[in-house]
């Protein structure tokens, strides 16, 4: 097994928190990548970028352009637009109204397949209201 030196960190520090890169910065490291001409290794540890994020990148730009290097995840405007609102503390009137809608909405969303949800976070538990099946 080959040993790590003394000074070289894997990963970032303890505590440390996500580095997020736009599409448009994504683009830049691949274009740059190309222009270059360098090894993933040599160019990932040059921009302080994970190999694998490269790699990943680079066949997402190839396969779908920009719109590949888009965050799927929420990180960016996508996803579930009404997950800030959980955290928030200070809600305002119309915020909490809205917050309060689609909790209603997905209740009766769930009620329409036949289960409930009680309690919360890890002793959530799912509950069948009718034994039928409800598809």
């Amino acid at each position: 097994m080959p040993r790590r030196k003394e000074n070289s960190v894997i990963g970032r520090p303890k505590g440390g928190k996500n580095r997020h890169f736009t599409p448009e910065q994504k683009r830049d490291f691949v274009l740059q990548f190309y222009k270059e001409n360098t090894p993933y290794d040599t160019f990932a540890r040059k921009n302080n970028i994970s190999r694998t994020m490269l790699r990943l990148w680079i066949a997402k730009y190839e396969a779908d352009g920009l719109e590949g290097l888009k965050s799927k995840s929420g990180k960016c405007g996508s996803g579930n637009p009404y997950a800030g609102l959980y955290a928030k503390k200070n809600l305002t009137e119309i915020e909490r109204l809205r917050l309060e809608l689609v909790k209603k909405e997905v209740e009766c969303e769930r009620l329409k397949k036949g289960y409930t949800v009680k309690g919360a976070g890890q002793r959530k538990e799912y509950v069948i209201i009718n034994k039928k099946n409800s598809k």
